[in-house]
């Protein structure tokens, strides 16, 4: 193989790595455009990053608007329970609480979410 080849060959490798690893870093992952298994699989990793005390505006920027909500007001205190997909269970196109992680505001800042959470804004 003489060398004109391998070059070109290195600099077609060199713009492929160099387009797709663009692509993943520039391309803006959007909730809404997403198919509901690569949603599924984004919230459950943007879950796992989330931290106590963010506010509800941010987490629906990050993860769209939630597949259910609840909400109440207990005194003084708005608390609101907002489920989105992380696990698929059954095919039958209805999104229900047990596909879903729960995530709980007080005020609208998080204050839980995960296994309980829901069991927690029921007995607020």
């Amino acid at each position: 193989m003489s060398k004109k080849i391998v070059k070109r060959v290195a600099i077609g490798i060199a713009a492929y790595v160099l387009f797709a690893v663009a692509v993943v870093e520039l391309y803006p992952q959007d909730p809404k455009t997403m198919e509901w298994e690569d949603r599924e699989q984004f919230n459950k990793v943007q879950v796992n990053k989330l931290q106590v005390g963010t506010d509800r505006k941010v987490i629906i920027e990050l993860l769209g608007s939630p597949d259910i909500s609840e909400a109440r007001k207990i005194n003084d205190k708005i608390v609101q329970v907002m489920f989105y997909r992380t696990q698929h269970t059954k095919s039958d196109g209805i999104t229900t609480q047990d596909e879903c992680t729960p995530l709980l505001f007080e005020n609208d800042k998080l204050i839980a979410w995960g296994n309980g959470t829901y069991q927690q804004y029921i007995d607020m």
